[in-house]
């Protein structure tokens, strides 16, 4: 359903969405890629701030991989990524903290400009997201039968989401806004992958839909052709393009990420883009869409 070009018509139009997400919960991903640009960030926060305004609960989880790649460049710190995953040396952390803190005031004060009431976290707040360090892979062994190891140094893989913190933000008419840090009981700081967290907030949150806004439309036959739009897909069909090698690079631990939170009970996921205009609320209110929509299955 396009947007009616009578407003009436277009609120009667939406309003059997509005009743179907009232007070639902909505996790949206920005992409690094996609807050570096003070337009495209811009223009991503009103559309948040229309989905909160129609009460909506939305919690956002930033990235800012970017961004990181650009001051370790500065720094002449190392820049290495396994399977679209950062190895993140101590140094490199440090790095991190500073670039997601700078990212996430960049979308409190976007969100303050719009009237939206953004409350700046991490997972350490609170012991909120518990990880532990992220165990060396075995990558087989070199000429002299010894394992090879591969390290990613402070990355965390989640363990457990307390989402007290989260839920008494959403009650209280917040927008939680978590940068991908996370933390253990013994006081380790760990980068955590902001899809991942993103995933395991919807799925504690029990969300309706779990967001990914990138820089591209969604999901793509050809990363290369940007008209090449796969607009439904299902769990199944994930499996079949990654079994293919149609999948790579940032793209695997989203798919990991989306694959986690339907599983454990998110309603479907989506792919938009976060540089075409309106792009997230066409997603939501129209019945065509403007990106990917993913569920579990075709039923």
């Amino acid at each position: 359903m396009p947007f009616a070009s009578n407003p009436y018509d277009a609120l009667k139009g939406l309003s059997k969405y509005l009743r179907q997400f009232r007070g639902k919960t909505f996790v949206v991903k920005l992409g690094g890629e996609v807050l570096d640009e003070p337009e495209s960030r811009r223009k991503v926060v009103e559309q948040i701030g229309v989905l909160w305004t129609l009460s909506i609960r939305v919690v956002v989880v930033h990235g800012g991989g970017a961004r990181l790649d650009q001051l370790c460049g500065q720094l002449n710190l190392p820049i290495e990524k396994h399977a679209g995953r950062r190895v993140t040396t101590p140094e490199v952390l440090d790095a991190a903290k500073m670039v997601f803190n700078g990212v996430n005031t960049d979308l409190l004060a976007e969100m303050n400009r719009v009237g939206v009431p953004g409350v700046g976290l991490t997972g350490v707040d609170a012991g909120m997201i518990k990880a532990r360090k992220r165990a060396p892979i075995y990558m087989g062994e070199d000429d002299g039968g010894r394992p090879r190891l591969f390290d990613y140094g402070q990355v965390g893989d989640i363990e457990q989401i307390d989402p007290t913190l989260l839920k008494h933000l959403l009650e209280s008419d917040y927008v939680p806004v978590l940068a991908p840090l996370s933390g253990a009981p013994d006081g380790s700081i760990f980068n955590t992958n902001a899809d991942t967290i993103a995933s395991h907030v919807a799925a504690v949150l029990g969300a309706e839909k779990l967001f990914f806004v990138l820089k591209v439309p969604g999901l793509l036959k050809d990363v290369k052709n940007p008209s090449s739009l796969i607009t439904f897909a299902t769990l199944a069909r994930l499996d079949e393009m990654e079994a293919r090698g149609e999948l790579a690079g940032g793209m695997l631990p989203k798919v990991a990420a989306i694959r986690h939170a339907i599983n454990q009970g998110v309603q479907s996921a989506h792919l938009v883009s976060g540089v075409t205009a309106d792009a997230l609320l066409v997603e939501c209110f129209t019945n065509e869409g403007a990106g990917t929509m993913i569920v579990k299955d075709g039923d």
